[in-house]
């Protein structure tokens, strides 16, 4: 198990003061992070906590996981590797072909 976790279910008020303070109960936090919508910046409802050692991310895990918070469950497990993601359209081509004729039957 790494340090890092991901926690999902989290209130759209919460803040990274607030999560990082939630975590700290359980270990020395490295870092917290709410993410965010890139064009309103509001909270997208997960974030990642980083702890200081992989025994403190799961004894933060274990208390956390389950937990209700303003009305919404918390779900807390490790963080996995954000999966590469393509550029563009799927298959790389652009679509049409054949010499700009169209067949309309």
């Amino acid at each position: 198990m790494s340090n890092k976790l991901y926690v999902g279910g989290l209130p759209y008020s919460i803040t990274d003061g607030r999560l990082e303070e939630l975590f700290s109960q359980h270990g020395s936090v490295q870092s917290a992070r709410v993410i965010s919508d890139k064009f309103t910046g509001r909270s997208r409802g997960f974030g990642f906590v980083e702890m200081a050692s992989t025994e403190e991310a799961q004894k933060a895990m274990e208390a956390l996981n389950g937990t209700e918070i303003e009305g919404r469950t918390l779900v807390v497990n490790e963080a996995r590797p954000q999966e590469r993601r393509q550029g563009g359209r799927e298959g790389g081509g652009g679509g049409g072909g054949g010499g700009g004729r169209r067949n309309r039957w």
